[in-house]
């Protein structure tokens, strides 16, 4: 190569060729712990800039319902006398003319569980059953009703793409960096309904989601060939190590490249760490039966809270549970309303057992649980039997993690539209998550394309339910 082709010369700044870049670190992800040598010698900060306060949740497991749950017919129940009358109604999606719709009559039936008396639906007898460790809010709103931007906006707190927002487990690992340098900070396990649930945003790509699943293979393409010897990966680390030891005095103020070295060093470690972690043949058959594990309906979701318990055991700060992505969200139910049971059912046992689990293991008073979706569903159909998009009044719930159990906070008006009593923001349940993180939501900014960027921009913690 000549002087007038060689990287320097094109590159001054330490950047260099794509291809380049990937013929040399192509063999990082074999086992090389290249970012681990730089970080010893200081080359590369540790990352986390928190917490601001004493933390009362170490790891968050995060359930997101993907289509919109209906509140009325799960956590927040009306009574019928409106079924059937003409009220004032909107359109739904980009149809927002506004009409007369009939209310459509809840078929569900409610029972009051445990100490607190709180009213779950038969489609959720076994959350009913941990329900004095739950915090329902039923007075959470968003602006958007069609299902690709609530996605965006309660994922990162934000309206639209203009400045790539990360979503709110970026945020996390970005302000917390990791508690087990053999593991990622923010893991998402399931389909999400959109790739912004899992992006780093403008915080990078080092802090975006590392997609897990239960299985010999937690995540695609981690392992080396099963075919190469141990000598011949012998050979390979010998000439990596040549090869990066260049490579780390010509670039190292390249931090771009900087952040990619240290994501080969963690998928370096997560070769040892990552198969121990989805191993369950260790947990007692009692643990696997508390998740539905073994019974058809509840075998996958209940897998993945399991790992979900074991990942948030191991350190991990942030997982995310993507039920029924993909498309709208199979929790979409224009059609019929009757489509959400099996859905239900799918998540009912799993999601009790996770609590039950934690509890009984000291963990739940550390590991923060929210349960939600990107909006609810009305009162009222299009003419069919099952309810359309609604933003304007829904429910989530939490549970662990310095939140009180057992307890009711705000409301949506008599039919479930909208909410009146103590009414919620999305952003107020990231707030709520990053308080109980020990994170204060107005201290955690970040500067991009010269504008103050944060997760949470109005608002505050939901302090009715923080104990």
């Amino acid at each position: 190569m000549s002087d007038n082709t060689t990287p320097s010369k094109i590159y001054p700044c330490g950047r260099f060729a794509r291809r380049d870049f990937i013929h040399q670190l192509a063999g990082g992800f074999l086992g090389l712990a290249l970012g681990g040598v730089w970080a010893e010698a200081g080359e590369i900060p540790n990352a986390g800039i928190g917490p601001h306060y004493a933390a009362k949740a170490k790891s968050v497991i995060f359930l997101f319902m993907c289509g919109g749950v209906s509140h009325i017919d799960t956590f927040d129940p009306k009574d019928n006398k409106w079924a059937g009358k003409f009220i004032d109604a909107i359109g739904f999606g980009d149809n927002l003319a506004a009409m007369k719709r009939p209310v459509i009559p809840c078929q569900r039936t409610f029972t009051r569980y445990g100490k607190s008396g709180i009213p779950v639906s038969d489609w959720f007898p076994h959350v009913g059953g941990v329900i004095d460790d739950i915090a329902v809010v039923r007075s959470m709103w968003c602006n958007e009703g069609n299902h690709f931007p609530a996605v965006i906006e309660t994922s990162t707190g934000h309206r639209g793409r203009q400045f790539d927002h990360p979503t709110l487990g970026s945020w996390v690992s970005y302000a917390l960096g990791s508690a087990n340098k053999n593991l990622p900070t923010f893991v998402n396990l399931g389909r999400p309904s959109s790739p912004v649930q899992l992006t780093g945003g403008f915080l990078g790509a080092s802090v975006a989601a590392t997609p897990f699943q239960a299985g010999e293979t937690p995540i695609p393409n981690l392992y080396p060939p099963k075919g190469a010897s141990s000598a011949e990966r012998d050979r390979q680390m010998q000439l990596l190590q040549t090869m990066n030891q260049d490579f780390r005095e010509r670039y190292a103020i390249n931090t771009d490249i900087q952040a990619r070295a240290r994501a080969y060093e963690l998928a370096a470690r997560m070769q040892l760490s990552a198969p121990e972690a989805v191993d369950f043949s260790n947990e007692p058959e009692q643990v696997k039966a508390l998740y539905g594990i073994g019974e058809k309906e509840t075998e996958d979701f209940g897998k993945q809270l399991l790992l979900a318990r074991r990942l948030a055991e191991r350190g991990v700060r942030f997982i995310q549970i993507c039920h029924a992505g993909g498309g709208n969200g199979a929790w979409d139910s224009h059609g019929d309303m009757n489509s959400h049971a099996p859905l239900c059912h799918a998540t009912d046992k799993p999601i009790a057992g996770l609590i039950k689990d934690l509890k009984q293991r000291g963990m739940l008073d550390e590991t923060l649980v929210v349960w939600t979706s990107e909006f609810g569903r009305t009162p009222w159909s299009q003419n069919t039997t099952g309810r359309d998009h609604n933003p304007k009044g829904y429910t989530s719930w939490l549970a662990g993690g310095g939140v009180k159990g057992g307890i009711v906070h705000g409301g949506t008006d008599e039919v479930g539209y909208k909410a009146v009593d103590s009414p919620h923001y999305y952003s107020d349940l990231h707030a709520t998550i990053l308080q109980q993180l020990g994170l204060d939501h107005k201290r955690l900014e970040f500067q991009s394309l010269g504008k103050t960027m944060r997760l949470v921009e109005e608002g505050g913690p939901i302090k009715e339910i923080i104990a």
